[in-house]
């Protein structure tokens, strides 16, 4: 197919053949004479190799000829070209990030660079490549980071749970102490974390194989910091009901006191609702469903692996317990107790 220009005024032929004889622009007058020989009968493949031009060019000079006429073959301003990156690129760019790909017809659930700076060209008509989204997109204040997790299911009772822990709070005192309660799991198998290493070298965790677990129960008093605690083999009602136990000897002049806590099954238990009924001074305030961020003993736990099980190397769990135990006697108050830079 020789793909000629079936139509030229005589009008354009002879501004054309102006160009080819006097114009100073080398590659302009490159496309003009092309566009005569193309309106001449000749081929692509001549056309590129009488005028020493390569034949996507040929063919791109065609197309823009086709497409916008004469106006299609001046030559592009000389100098720097107009900055592209401007304002309207900027919120363009922070609203596309901001909305899902799929509003915007793609298939991926997340964006990539790619497939930003083409929608920045569909909306705007502002050729920018993935590399320059990329740069672009720190300056904006926007970073790949992990997502958070959160669910659409909702505690119809939340608010009425959350003004009862905040009035508990607020009355919080010696004879009235509140607390934060949960369980924290222990597993020989120690948690793979994060770590400072050489470079090009994964620092190797030997892992006993068949795990091993013990269990903590905590309280944490909202308002002196101090931590009560004690440990079990299973995760049952026992161990909730040893924490009571704990806390009723260790605060025997409590007229009150009140423990927040989630919704985890021991804490609601049979077993542990017949404790509760015979030790009325307990007074239990569940936490929001599915908001864990409310009990703050959450950090002490997160503190707790950090400093002793993540990465650990111990081969037995009586030498990992040594070090728990060492860790929960030093913990308190919490925060500000330190215990991460305890030493044996």
């Amino acid at each position: 197919m020789k793909q000629s220009i079936e139509e030229m005024p005589r009008a354009v032929r002879r501004r054309l053949q102006r160009v080819v004889q006097k114009h100073s622009d080398g590659d302009y007058r490159r496309r003009a004479a092309a566009m005569l020989l193309l309106y001449q009968g000749e081929s692509v493949s001549h056309t590129a190799r009488t005028l020493q031009a390569s034949r996507n060019s040929v063919r791109y000079w065609r197309g823009r000829y086709v497409q916008y006429g004469e106006a299609g073959l001046l030559p592009e301003p000389r100098g720097r070209r107009e900055e592209t990156v401007n304002e309207r690129l900027c919120a363009t760019l922070l609203a596309l990030v901001q909305a899902k790909p799929g509003d915007y017809g793609y298939l991926r659930s997340r964006w990539t660079t790619e497939m930003l700076a083409e929608a920045v060209y569909d909306t705007l008509a502002i050729p920018i490549h993935a590399s320059t989204v990329r740069r672009l997109l720190p300056k904006l204040g926007v970073v790949w980071n992990r997502a958070r997790p959160t669910l659409c299911i909702q505690d119809r009772r939340k608010a009425r749970k959350m003004k009862a822990i905040r009035k508990a709070l607020q009355r919080a005192s010696d004879t009235h102490p509140v607390f934060y309660v949960d369980e924290a799991d222990i597993d020989l198998n120690p948690r793979i974390g994060y770590g400072w290493m050489a470079r090009g070298q994964q620092t190797p965790v030997p892992t006993p194989g068949k795990n091993q677990k013990r269990y903590l129960a905590g309280a944490l008093n909202a308002k002196t910091g101090k931590v009560v605690w004690v440990e079990w083999g299973k995760k049952n009602s026992e161990i909730f009901i040893l924490l009571l136990a704990e806390l009723r000897k260790r605060y025997r002049q409590a007229k009150k006191i009140r423990l927040i806590a989630d919704n985890y099954v021991i804490h609601k238990s049979a077993m542990t609702q017949c404790y509760l009924r015979g030790h009325t001074q307990f007074e239990m305030l569940f936490q929001p469903a599915y908001h864990p961020w409310v009990n703050k003993i959450e950090l002490l736990w997160k503190q707790l692996h950090d400093t002793i099980t993540r990465n650990h190397r111990y081969s037995t769990m009586r030498q990992l317990m040594i070090a728990v135990r060492m860790f929960m006697g030093a913990v308190s108050p919490f925060p500000g107790s330190q215990v991460q830079l305890a030493k044996w």
